[in-house]
């Protein structure tokens, strides 16, 4: 996957006030990148909100491309006019390696990421929300393996039926998991697709595809539906930001099964596209306070809702999101809020 990089968001631009740049508590004056970095871990080393990157970004001089950092990049804390700026110095590591007979110069440290990308590649590439129980019911779906089975893993052919009209070649392999529903409206959001794998068509005679399973992550059953590779650009960068809107919601799930979650597990959300999320928004998590007995008065208290972490939305559908955590000071849960930062 390319890692086109964010620029290392420098801490301050014209027209802010330095009360806007808030400077972290104990930041360092100096600090070199390390391989396992991300942007996100060293922005939030400087700064008390590393989702404000876009607002105070400042490109360096110095640096001909400053879109990518690497390891051995030294970041040096400095004050312009009053206003703390970073300024980078390039580290010794980037060397190049020159080929003949045409000379190519290639890096040979690889920039680091925006955010621990290893974290959502699966999602990014093949979990999917379908809008509506009647998309599962008109797409193709397996009819047979071979020789009879009724179970078919990597490597094997096996036999599906439906309208293939549209095409495409490969298709993604799924099971219809959970359905979602708001927990206040009780309005359907979604249902989601479990992952099977993923197969090539190789022939096809009437409604039947003979396919050749290239990859799978269970046995692939009897019934089980063929979707088309989503069509949307697989984005490596993301750009941290508020959102645009209010957003009050709940995670709905943790698409991988935990119970309890905690840094860099994947959720569901109850908000999307229609209310205003784009990817790359970061949403601050609420644990909902208990509900307790009054010893002195014998009333019922409900104690308030406590910030416990920070996510970020990093793909949208019409109303429901996944999101990944990239803060947890506590373990979360099903049902814990998320709102605005």
């Amino acid at each position: 996957m390319r890692k086109s990089l964010l620029a290392l968001l420098l801490l301050a631009a014209s027209g802010l006030s330095q009360a806007e740049v808030q400077l972290k508590d104990g930041h360092p004056e100096t600090y070199t990148v390390v391989k396992g970095d991300t942007l996100w871990d060293i922005s939030g080393k400087f700064l008390a909100k590393p989702w404000k990157w876009p607002e105070i970004w400042h490109a360096n001089p110095q640096v001909a491309n400053p879109h990518l950092i690497y390891p051995g990049d030294q970041l040096n804390l400095v004050y312009i006019d009053g206003q703390p700026r970073l300024m980078l110095n390039r580290g010794a590591s980037r060397g190049t390696i020159k080929l003949s007979p045409q000379i190519r110069s290639t890096p040979m440290a690889e920039a680091i990421p925006t955010i621990p990308l290893e974290a959502i590649n699966s999602f990014l590439l093949s979990n999917r929300i379908v809008d509506t129980p009647a998309v599962f019911e008109a797409a193709p779906y397996v009819v047979a393996g071979s020789a009879e089975r009724v179970i078919s893993g990597s490597g094997d052919r096996m036999y599906a039926r439906g309208d293939f009209s549209d095409g495409h070649a490969i298709y993604g392999i799924f099971r219809q998991g959970k359905t979602y529903t708001d927990p206040e409206t009780e309005e359907f959001l979604g249902i989601n697709a479990d992952d099977i794998g993923s197969g090539e068509i190789v022939a096809e005679e009437g409604d039947i595809a003979t396919m050749v399973l290239s990859r799978t992550t269970q046995e692939v059953r009897l019934g089980d539906r063929l979707f088309p590779t989503e069509e949307r650009a697989v984005n490596s960068t993301f750009m941290p930001s508020e959102p645009s809107s209010e957003i009050s919601g709940v995670i709905l799930d943790v698409p991988r099964g935990v119970t309890q979650i905690g840094q860099f597990d994947v959720v569901t959300i109850n908000k999307g596209k229609r209310d205003g999320l784009v990817e790359g928004n970061v949403l601050a998590v609420y644990k909902t306070g208990e509900s307790v007995r009054d010893r002195i008065t014998g009333e019922q208290v409900k104690i308030p809702d406590e910030r416990a972490g920070l996510l970020m939305v990093f793909r949208t559908y019409d109303k429901l999101s996944y999101g990944l955590v990239l803060a947890a000071q506590r373990q979360l849960a099903v049902m814990d809020k998320v709102r605005n930062p």
